[in-house]
């Protein structure tokens, strides 16, 4: 947005993009409101995670850290790392989106990236996390058993051949210089937050400049919630006027004087946030059993929790769909947008094929004012989708859903 710059040679490359906003048609049709498509599934990493996770190991490169990413979508960085510092070695578990963020952003900073994935990862994902460099673990049947191996096993062994490198020959000033371990979780981390809430600050400018028109509402999915957290950091967030003397988040900027409602979308069997607000406290599922892998976070976010509990109500609103409206979603967003998206994904797009998004959003609208409201739908994206996988969803989910 606004004029060219060009970042001086001692700035680290940005992991992210900004990611095109536009008007569909199809989806506008389907809904009887204008949709408009926040496209996070051309990130570099094929996600919406290659903002959060990016930001946050972006930040760690940092000697000291920087302020949170500002509106303007030129982020200013301070000086990076020097060959007289310590280098860096990024940790993570995940064979999914965060997992490819991580080694995708690591390739983009030319540091090493170790994954430790389950023995369920898929081969495709393994051979995109290989191609990027990284080192790819296999350890455990499920992700905690990753995740543990990870920190238990891994990072002390990695840490300790470290040690013995750094002791033994090379030049007397290298022998010091360790190198320093960064953990990457998959979404609780402030950092994350913030990265992700750079996708609101692309929005506001995106309508005012492009499309000319208000946002009345945002419409996500919701795993661990560092999506959603983003999103309320960036609609609601006291950071995201710096400087401007105004308090609060971009909501009422991009609203037209009042926050954009949210809508948080779970695959029922992955619902752990949709169950929490109808316990009316945090709750921690037993087990996932939804297809929608990159959903399954048995417990989300403490902050998202929080969030549901500050501005909760109408401005944040929890649903859910099935697995087989998120899958047909998929499948159809496919044939009118020539676009694979995964079915966590799908689940999003399902609230505008299936009346969810007037159900929860246009209570008490007439035909005429509804047609009116502008919602933004973030197309988060996905690795877990092929033209293969569509087709089986097709087969086995299509005799069900009568919008398909």
């Amino acid at each position: 947005m606004g004029s060219v710059s060009f970042p001086a040679s001692s700035e680290p490359p940005k992991p992210w993009v900004e990611t095109p906003l536009i008007y569909s048609a199809q989806l506008s049709n389907a809904a009887g409101c204008n949709i408009y498509l926040k496209l996070e599934n051309v990130q570099p990493s094929g996600s919406f995670k290659s903002r959060g996770i990016g930001n946050m190991m972006l930040r760690s490169t940092l000697p000291s850290p920087p302020s949170s990413p500002s509106s303007s979508s030129t982020t200013s960085f301070q000086e990076p790392l020097t060959t007289n510092q310590r280098k860096i070695h990024f940790f993570c578990s995940s064979a999914g989106n965060a997992g490819l963020a991580c080694a995708t952003t690591a390739h983009t900073l030319a540091c090493p990236a170790t994954i430790v994935v389950p023995t369920s990862a898929q081969e495709p994902v393994l051979r995109r996390l290989r191609g990027l460099g990284a080192t790819v673990v296999i350890h455990g049947s499920s992700w905690f058993e990753a995740d543990t191996h990870l920190r238990e096993v891994v990072m002390p062994a990695s840490a300790l051949e470290d040690l013995q490198e750094s002791s033994s020959g090379g030049e007397e000033g290298e022998k010091t210089k360790q190198t320093k371990q960064v953990y990457v979780p998959p979404f609780d981390h402030e950092d994350i937050w913030s990265g992700a809430a750079t996708l609101m600050d692309e929005v506001a400018e995106q309508m005012r400049v492009v499309h000319r028109a208000y946002v009345d509402a945002v419409v996500c999915n919701v795993g661990g919630g560092g999506l959603l957290n983003g999103i309320m950091e960036g609609v609601w967030g006291p950071s995201r006027n710096p400087g401007t003397g105004k308090e609060g988040g971009l909501g009422k900027e991009v609203g037209g004087g009042k926050e954009p409602r949210v809508l948080a979308i779970e695959t029922v069997g992955a619902d752990s946030f949709n169950q929490s607000v109808k316990a009316g406290e945090l709750v921690k599922m037993k087990q996932i059993t939804s297809i929608a892998s990159s959903l399954g976070a048995v417990q989300v976010s403490k902050k998202t929790w929080e969030w549901s509990q500050m501005v909760g109500g109408e401005n944040l609103v929890s649903a859910t769909v099935t697995d087989a409206e998120a899958a047909m979603a998929s499948v159809r967003f496919a044939d009118e947008h020539r676009m694979l998206v995964e079915v966590s994904c799908g689940a999003t797009l399902a609230t505008a094929y299936n009346g969810d998004l007037r159900r929860y959003l246009g209570k008490g609208l007439s035909d005429e004012e509804w047609r009116n409201v502008n919602v933004v739908m973030v197309v988060c994206g996905g690795s877990h989708v092929s033209v293969d996988v569509l087709k089986a969803y097709r087969e086995k989910y299509g005799p069900e859903i009568a919008w398909a």
